[in-house]
């Protein structure tokens, strides 16, 4: 999960992504502190989460939705927990977001390519838009946060953030109906850009000195 910066957060209010890291703090630190005692390192678990993902996206590829679904929905904890173990070892800094976040999007967009050679295989046209929809709608929300950022402007908004994201498709892929996920991801994700797009063209007029 994408960490969060200080000053950052300072400016704008707590998304839904923040809450859930208040409210499980108390569960995330102890597991933390006995995975750093193991002597693992954050970026271990990090790209532990981007293989697991890789072995569910795999797992949907072949046919296996719900076994793939679940094995999604277990790399969730473990995504979260690379963040806290930075923390409580002192070490979070940039460097270790970057690859945070560069890793999510791996693990993100592997996913979406197992559905998409999933129903490629079927021939299913519509769902192969839909994973390409939801995909690009997934990237760009990241990526206008990344670019607002480059340029001194930060924006958090939206209804549809990775967490949420993640919230919807891994029930969908357990339930097998991962189509109704990927029609909620591929509108509400790019919904969430525009928003995105149009709270850094708020930030643009308040701030006009940043302009470039």
């Amino acid at each position: 999960m994408e960490q969060i910066s200080t000053k950052t957060a300072n400016k704008q209010p707590l998304t839904f992504t923040d809450t859930l890291r208040i409210t499980f703090k108390g569960v995330l630190d102890p597991i933390g502190a006995f995975m750093n005692r193991l002597g693992l390192m954050p970026n271990t678990m990090t790209l532990l989460g981007l293989a697991g993902n890789t072995i569910g996206a795999l797992l949907i590829a072949l046919g296996y939705v719900q076994i793939g679904g679940l094995v999604v929905l277990l790399m969730g904890p473990i995504d979260a927990l690379d963040g806290t173990m930075a923390r409580l070892r002192g070490m979070a800094g940039q460097f270790g977001a970057f690859v945070d976040s560069v890793t999510d999007r791996y693990s993100e967009l592997v996913i979406f390519m197992g559905l998409l050679y999933y129903y490629a295989r079927q021939d299913n046209q519509l769902a192969v838009m839909l994973v390409f929809a939801a995909a690009a709608g997934s990237v760009l929300v990241s990526y206008i946060r990344a670019r607002g950022q480059s340029l001194g402007w930060d924006t958090k908004v939206g209804i549809l953030t990775r967490v949420e994201r993640y919230l919807v498709l891994a029930p969908a892929l357990i339930v097998n109906y991962p189509i109704v996920g990927l029609w909620i991801i591929a509108i509400f994700s790019n919904l969430t850009a525009i928003q995105r797009i149009i709270d850094v063209r708020r930030q643009a007029y308040q701030n006009p000195t940043k302009e470039q």
